[in-house]
């Protein structure tokens, strides 16, 4: 991928107030691409959106993509030239709490994405993020394919499932001749990275216990994970970020790169939820300043919590083999550059685009 590439670009991101999405917005920003962004307010508070401080640097639309109607006038009044599609309900808890909403967002918000795809001309390409979750989780060893049977359990992953189907009748139908624009999928794993604050995660989980004790004094301050073993691919936000740009570049230089993609790290980066928040402790403990307090977690069970996968792992191979990805960082970078966010999110936050800037950089230097 060249940065090059979306210099001038009109690029229209649906979701870019979370966590992804202004990471995204950043990057392409950085890469002289001309964005704007169609989202909901902010899903935390604190957001990185706050704290980015990118206002008045790109388009910032508030929009919700339920809204067809809005929808196609931003998409015709913008006429972009390449899509990135986020926005999304991405929490299987809240799946759970309001599955109608998830359906409602994750599925008819896509068909409305691809619908404005389709009835704006100056669209070439288009990137369509759903989940690592979308496959039918048989709990075995081995990384899932993109040729493997979709059909995730609970309502946020089934709801990505039916949001691949209704791309693909989308693309049969409407975007398989020259003229229309192309459109991929990329299916990816668990990210980390600063900046992310949603609930029922496990970093941010972590991130809030640490905000916590350094905001009562505390010398010291404990993690609660309620389910260490699961297992999980894991890795960096800008990882996906960077494929899901490359897959857009690609396709837009030759339509047959148009598909369907897992975003997965390597097999050594998928470790269980114990072991990933152990790196946390241990690095953050080995990074902080004596104003920051130190770390150490605890295994809480939780009783009758909804299910959840206890194994998943992708096989990213096509996407390496078709478009050349791959990833960049392993888990202990990752976690290193995640928790050197963190803690300066706690001590100077108003540095926190300077070290965005910085990772960035460093990352696709």
């Amino acid at each position: 991928m060249t940065h090059s590439f979306f210099k001038n670009k009109r690029v229209l991101i649906t979701g870019h107030t979370g966590f992804k999405g202004i990471w995204l917005t950043k990057i392409l920003l950085n890469a002289g691409a001309s964005v704007l962004g169609y989202s909901l307010e902010p899903p935390t508070d604190p957001s990185l959106f706050a704290l980015a401080l990118l206002h008045g640097s790109f388009t910032d639309v508030r929009g919700d993509v339920r809204d067809l109607t809005h929808l196609k006038e931003t998409f015709e009044e913008f006429q972009p030239d390449i899509v990135f599609h986020l926005a999304a309900q991405p929490i299987v808890r809240e799946s759970y709490r309001n599955p109608v909403c998830t359906y409602e967002t994750n599925v008819m918000g896509t068909v409305n994405v691809l619908e404005c795809i389709r009835l704006t001309g100056s669209v070439r390409s288009a990137v369509i993020i759903t989940t690592d979750k979308v496959y039918r989780n048989n709990e075995w060893l081995w990384g899932y394919r993109e040729n493997e049977p979709l059909d995730g359990f609970d309502p946020y992953s089934n709801s990505k499932s039916c949001a691949e189907l209704a791309v693909h009748s989308y693309v049969n139908s409407f975007f398989s001749d020259d003229d229309s624009a192309a459109v991929s999928t990329a299916r990816a794993g668990n990210v980390i990275g600063g900046g992310d604050f949603a609930a029922d995660r496990i970093i941010p989980d972590c991130v809030r216990a640490m905000e916590q004790a350094y905001l009562n004094g505390e010398d010291s301050g404990t993690i609660e994970v309620r389910n260490p073993y699961s297992t999980r691919p894991y890795q960096h936000v800008l990882e996906p970020l960077s494929a899901y740009m490359m897959i857009a570049e690609k396709q837009w230089d030759d339509r047959k790169y148009a598909g369907w993609y897992n975003v997965g790290p390597d097999d050594c980066d998928c470790l269980t939820t114990g072991d990933l928040v152990t790196m946390f402790c241990d690095t953050w403990n080995q990074k902080k300043t004596a104003a920051l307090p130190s770390v150490e977690w605890m295994s809480r069970a939780e009783i009758n919590a909804p299910h959840e996968a206890n194994f998943l792992k992708l096989d990213s191979t096509k996407i390496k083999s078709e478009i050349g990805w791959k990833p960049k960082w392993h888990i202990q970078e990752c976690m290193e550059e995640t928790v050197d966010f963190y803690q300066k999110y706690l001590t100077d936050s108003d540095k926190i685009p300077e070290i965005m800037d910085s990772q960035i950089d460093k990352y696709f230097e």
